[in-house]
């Protein structure tokens, strides 16, 4: 018996072995090589990470694609690195910067560790406007913005996070080091008011908080709370039982990737060991669950001395496409609303897709998986985050970029574990979609 795991994100996830064996079990005999997603390899890899006290506790997790509209080749990749802050890297994956995360406000306070990070193009601040990078903070339950300048001399990002910022989910320091913090993000700008807002999940709970971001003087930037939605920790099957995902005591199933589509006002959320969510992104109306993982429904027993997830006999009322966690949900947008939902799925190491034509089905459209281009550059495992962008980047990716985490960086070294991130050429990416 193969047994439930916890993810680097903190959410209780399935062994693949045990997703892997499933799918195969599901696919006639003498069809599974047919079966396999189609392959790309990454074009180039950034400098590992590692999580441990010699490098910084440093630990690569979602990546942001920001354009330099007057110079192409000159666009930037910002990435979180959890403790270890944002990391910048040009087209090439080399560091063009660090920005090291917040000091603990007290000894004994959680140091801030940043998860996810989105961009927000043209906002006002002050006499002019900006783009900024926003990332959420989960040692400090905040919101942390920078303003992108990649065309100036030196450091391209400037911290302009307004001093003032609330917590987004606490109440005092001491809930934000219990660390029921912000989590997941993402960012949109409303068309019709020119408003921009972050969507922020809450760790180890269901909950997502929209947020307004608000410029204030100085040319700094907060955030006030609109509202906030809890999907559900509970299912009805098809049997009329009910179902929990299986999790440490007092832990519910949270959410981490996200993507909007502003063309519609789309939230896509994934919900790490239930299925992608699709909702209004102003937090109204009522989600509807587009995809299950396949571990859907699966009924586990939490063993407290292994940390692990004893599962059950699974009942089959799980999906086709996805194995737990649900991670890294990005939107490829083309011409007159076509492009695709990209998620990550862990369970297999392989990305999804969903077909992204305004409508309401958002059907599969296949998937890939980022695999190994040489003995030293390899794919990409257990994919936390990743973005896509389907815009000409100078010479070097003039079809676009996809960028993914890879939970496995290789060679690694010694007993290190190494976290990174690949590039991936999107004309690839395309290609492996259109088989």
């Amino acid at each position: 018996m193969h047994a439930f795991r916890r993810s680097r994100s903190g959410a209780v996830a399935v062994a693949a072995t045990l997703a892997i064996a499933a799918a195969m079990a599901a696919v006639p005999s003498g069809a599974a090589a047919s079966d396999e997603p189609p392959a790309v390899v990454p074009r180039a890899e950034t400098a590992a990470m590692f999580d441990d006290d010699e490098g910084g506790n440093a630990n690569a997790d979602d990546p942001a694609i920001w354009r330099n509209p007057a110079d192409p080749d000159a666009s930037l990749v910002v990435a979180t690195a959890k403790e270890g802050g944002l990391r910048v890297y040009d087209l090439d994956a080399r560091e063009v910067q660090s920005v090291p995360a917040p000091e603990a406000p007290a000894p004994g306070n959680a140091p801030g560790r940043f998860n996810n990070v989105d961009l927000v193009h043209g906002m006002k601040l002050g006499s002019g406007s900006a783009d900024l990078a926003v990332t959420s903070d989960r040692g400090s339950d905040k919101l942390r913005v920078y303003r992108i300048d990649g065309d100036g001399p030196g450091a391209p990002l400037t911290d302009v996070t307004d001093p003032s910022a609330p917590w987004i989910f606490s109440g005092s320091q001491e809930e934000v080091d219990e660390e029921s913090t912000a989590y997941g993000l993402a960012t949109y700008t409303d068309a019709a008011t020119g408003r921009s807002y972050a969507l922020v999940s809450q760790n180890a709970t269901t909950r997502i908080a929209l947020l307004e971001l608000t410029a204030t003087p100085g040319g700094r930037v907060s955030y006030r709370q609109v509202r906030t939605l809890d999907l559900p920790d509970t299912f009805t099957m098809p049997d009329r039982t009910r179902w929990s995902p299986c999790g440490e005591p007092g832990e519910g199933p949270q959410v981490e990737g996200m993507a909007v589509d502003p063309e519609t006002g789309t939230l896509f959320a994934g919900q790490e060991d239930v299925g992608i969510w699709r909702l209004r992104a102003d937090l109204t109306g009522r989600p509807v669950l587009q995809d299950k993982v396949r571990e859907y429904g699966v009924p586990a027993t939490y063993d407290e001395a292994s940390d692990e997830c004893l599962p059950g006999e699974d009942p089959g009322f799980g999906g086709e496409h996805v194995s737990a966690d649900v991670e890294g949900l990005t939107l490829l947008k083309q011409d007159e609303g076509d492009g695709y939902l990209l998620a990550s799925s862990q369970g297999d190491d392989a990305f999804v897709a969903y077909d992204r034509e305004r409508s309401d089905d958002y059907e599969h459209e296949g998937g890939f998986r980022v695999t190994a281009a040489s003995e030293a550059l390899d794919g990409s495992e257990e994919c936390d985050g990743a973005d896509v962008l389907a815009e000409p980047l100078g010479a070097t990716y003039p079809n676009g970029l996809l960028v993914v985490q890879d939970g496995h960086m290789a060679p690694e070294d010694g007993d290190r574990e190494a976290t990174g991130f690949k590039f991936v050429d999107l004309a690839d990416v395309l290609d492996a979609l259109d088989d």
